[in-house]
């Protein structure tokens, strides 16, 4: 049985708009591509959200990567605010399934940074039992080590839980270790396949 619902943050409860973040601080389409070669598709990205690095290691990190782009990589991220932004029905789903007697929590990558700048992506927060932040326990999906300290953080049964992140190797993950998964692609995918595992209080009606 159902009692408790999971949930990636990025991509999931709130747009990573990396791309619309970088245009909006000048940089055009090539430099916007180099910008996150170098940062965020790098296994320093990883890193620095499992906060294994501090935020200057891992900007010298991703400049050792294209030093031609030493300049845009620090004005990039200078600052993140922005970069992050909640999702129109995220709040409305956690508290819909709140009412219906399930138990929501959250277990993300999440950086001190995207936490500490782009606070106001989290709002949701506020209407979830709580949850795990990567930059906090020094691990990131998809380590079962992960996952198994969630469970036994909140006292939860993995058969009970149902995980929920836009990555599929990050569900597969869970998958294994007994919780049942969604891949999110859209938010009206999901509340359909939550109504299939027998999950009342999305908000189609039911």
């Amino acid at each position: 049985m159902v009692r408790n619902i999971v949930f990636d943050i990025g991509n999931v409860l709130a747009d990573f708009r990396i791309k619309e973040f970088l245009a909006q601080k000048g940089f055009d389409a090539p430099t916007i591509r180099r910008i996150i070669k170098a940062s965020v598709l790098s296994p320093y990205w990883e890193q620095f959200e499992r906060a294994d690095i501090t935020e200057e290691e891992a900007i010298a990190a991703f400049i050792r990567l294209d030093p031609e782009m030493e300049s845009a990589l620090r004005r990039a991220y200078a600052n993140i605010s922005g970069m992050l932004t909640v999702r129109d029905y995220a709040a409305p789903w956690i508290r819909t399934l709140n009412d219906w007697g399930y138990k929501t929590y959250y277990l993300s990558n999440y950086s001190r940074k995207a936490y500490e700048e782009c606070g106001d992506s989290l709002s949701f927060m506020a209407y979830m039992e709580g949850g795990l932040l990567s930059f906090r326990e020094r691990m990131t999906k998809p380590d079962p080590a992960f996952y198994t300290r969630f469970l036994e953080r909140f006292s939860l049964k993995a058969e009970e839980c149902v995980f929920i992140d836009d990555t599929e190797q990050n569900v597969a993950a869970a998958r294994r270790l007994g919780f049942l998964g969604i891949v999110f692609t859209s938010f009206q995918d999901a509340v359909r396949a939550l109504e299939e595992l027998g999950v009342k209080g999305t908000l189609s009606g039911s």
